[in-house]
């Protein structure tokens, strides 16, 4: 597991995101945000907050949301999208890389959203203050992420009958696993980083 942020800012480095095209399609983007704390890295995961409509209402993920009109980049969207959600400004914060691209997905069927991800390190303490659409925000330990016993089967709950997806318990295991989207986001960062998470996907049919 990484040992510290230096070493994940040469992984990424050296390494070239793969981009989808994202003009026939909607865009979104995250931050992947990273700190020190204690003598290891910790990443920012945020729990969303439940709403009626919301296919992804409930889930932790990490902060963003859509690429609006007036969004000069992809990049600004994910800085935007973490202040207004957490507080966090990621002005100051330096960028580590970007992780490949991934197509959204609702139900098992693609959805036509392109969502890139940006991996920055905070350097300076930050008060996490969630907006209305965050039910709770907190830093999780790297290393735990690869913990086999935080592994765990889950399915998406708006689907009845839903096929189990792999997933990582970050505190209550009720409400915060970590699963789809933002997993698939951890593999390629893990993978990037030449400690990739065990293949755990069901076979696709």
């Amino acid at each position: 597991m990484p040992t510290s942020l230096d070493e994940i800012r040469q992984r990424l480095a050296a390494v070239r995101p793969r981009r989808l095209p994202a003009e026939a399609a909607r865009h979104a983007a995250v931050a992947m945000v990273l700190r020190e704390h204690a003598g290891r890295p910790e990443v920012l995961f945020i729990e969303r907050a439940e709403r009626r409509g919301d296919p992804w209402s409930g889930h932790m993920a990490f902060p963003g949301g859509r690429v609006e009109p007036g969004d000069p980049s992809p990049r600004h969207t994910a800085e935007r999208e973490t202040s207004e959600e957490v507080g966090v400004t990621l002005a100051d914060a330096e960028l580590l890389g970007r992780l490949d691209d991934q197509e959204g997905r609702q139900g098992g069927r693609a959805a036509n959203l392109v969502i890139s991800a940006y991996v920055y390190q905070l350097e300076k303490p930050a008060l996490l203050r969630p907006n209305r659409e965050v039910r709770q925000a907190f830093w999780f330990p790297l290393p735990e992420l690869a913990d086999p016993a935080r592994h765990v089967d889950t399915a998406w709950a708006l689907v009845p009958g839903a096929p189990r997806y792999p997933g990582i318990v970050v505190g209550d295991p009720r409400r915060h696993v970590v699963w789809g989207l933002t997993y698939r986001f951890l593999e390629v960062f893990f993978e990037t980083l030449g400690q990739p998470l065990p293949d755990r996907w069901p076979p696709r049919e």
